[in-house]
């Protein structure tokens, strides 16, 4: 998403491109303050807390936030024998995390043998973010992975004609959808519940998470496994989305003013569970 994500600019599908008289390498790092006080929650106490949080975007990867030493807790930290090379930035140490009674292997990482175009990420150590308890940017919880300073979301209303069909069905046909924009995705259609045949939809007990609208239910439609998706309880930041459903294009037809839509390069997404197990309240609160 963002910069480094689905179609961004550092992204190997990136939709556009560098208009510079050289190739540039197939890999392109970037580095830049977050700007926002961030904390690390583990083990029933703060571990780290800083306003000096580097965020790392490297291609096909979230953004990875990196704290100064000086702002981590001292003694959570316990150097282990296991370390691995990361492609562009060199050997790279893997910490133990210690706090309160709690110990987790292989829950922290430092760039030990940087290169000098890499010196920005000197004396900084990134947490594995499944294996911390929470992140938090100032008192607010943030789910999923760092936020990406670069990813946008707008939300438009539109007049045009969308109609979904599965085999001979009109599954919903609709003169009043949201269109969805997303940073990194194609656009995304949402359809008014009153503009749904509902009795084609069959709910199914998964779920999905996204750091930026929320979790996700899943809909069949007849034999179309997964064919249709819906935010019950969007975030605040989207929740006109809320409760309307958006359809699958490859599997099953979607029709804008006539023109059948297709699944375009970047529509695909690596799911998420529901944050740490969390439940709807509490991913929905966000706290």
């Amino acid at each position: 998403m963002g910069l480094s994500w689905q179609q961004g600019p550092l992204s190997p599908k990136s939709i556009g491109r560098f208009l510079v008289p050289e190739t540039l390498p197939d890999r392109l790092l970037y580095v830049e303050p977050l700007r926002r006080r961030m904390r690390v929650h583990f083990g029933g106490s703060w571990i780290a807390d800083s306003e000096r949080v580097l965020l790392l975007f490297e291609p096909d990867r979230y953004p990875v936030a990196y704290f100064p030493e000086a702002d981590v807790t001292p003694g959570v930290l316990q150097l282990a024998d296991h370390t691995t090379r990361h492609p562009d930035l060199g050997l790279t140490s893997w910490y133990t995390v210690r706090g309160g009674e709690k110990s987790t292997p292989r829950a922290a990482w430092q760039h030990a043998d940087l290169p000098a175009y890499a010196s920005d990420l000197k004396g900084r150590v990134a947490f594995a973010w499944p294996a911390m308890d929470a992140f938090y940017e100032e008192d607010e919880r943030i789910l999923g992975h760092a936020a990406d300073s670069y990813h946008r979301i707008d939300i438009r209303q539109t007049s045009r004609n969308l109609v979904v069909r599965h085999h001979d069905r009109v599954v919903a046909d609709t003169k009043q959808p949201l269109v969805l924009y997303e940073s990194g995705f194609a656009p995304r259609w949402y359809v008014p519940r009153a503009d749904i045949d509902e009795s084609t939809l069959t709910f199914v007990e998964h779920q999905t998470f996204c750091p930026y609208k929320g979790l996700c239910s899943y809909y069949d439609i007849g034999d179309a496994r997964l064919g249709a998706w819906s935010y019950p309880e969007a975030f605040t930041e989207v929740g006109r989305i809320s409760g309307m459903v958006s359809f699958e294009p490859d599997i099953v037809s979607v029709l804008l003013d006539g023109t059948q839509l297709q699944l375009e390069p970047g529509q695909t997404v690596i799911p998420h569970g529901p944050d740490r197990e969390l439940t709807v309240a509490e991913a929905s609160a966000r706290r």
